[in-house]
């Protein structure tokens, strides 16, 4: 049994380690927006609050988070605390290779943000031969 989580704004928060810039964060749309509007955001690890708030009006859709036709402001700064601890996850655990959470249900100001799907890849161990 899972609890059943109430409808709200899909994002995408993510890390990957790239070959050239380490560890980095990822922040858009979730759900079936990513693949579609590939509407994302990228920092290098480590991040701050500015990089994470910058990350986040850095979208196209960011509006959509502000309140539009009538609708109230999302809890931007829930998205900013989750971009900040996948940072510091991808920054401290050098294992991981690849953190995704979509969604990350974003609700009004103030009532917060829920993690529904998270996925964590660890780095593959390479075998002496």
């Amino acid at each position: 049994m899972c609890e059943m989580v109430p409808r709200g704004v899909e994002t995408i928060v993510g890390g990957t380690l790239d070959p050239s810039f380490g560890p980095v964060t990822m922040f858009g749309l979730g759900g079936i927006y990513v693949e579609t509007l590939k509407d994302v955001t990228f920092r290098a690890v480590p991040l701050t609050i500015y990089d994470a708030k910058k990350m986040v009006r850095g979208i196209n859709a960011y509006p959509i988070l502000l309140g539009v036709r009538g609708e109230k402001r999302k809890d931007i700064e829930g998205i900013v605390d989750v971009l900040l601890r996948v940072g510091k996850l991808m920054e401290k655990i050098e294992d991981i290779s690849d953190v995704e959470i979509n969604p990350l249900m974003v609700y009004e100001y103030g009532k917060g943000v829920k993690v529904v799907d998270v996925r964590i890849l660890l780095k593959q161990k390479e075998e002496n031969v």
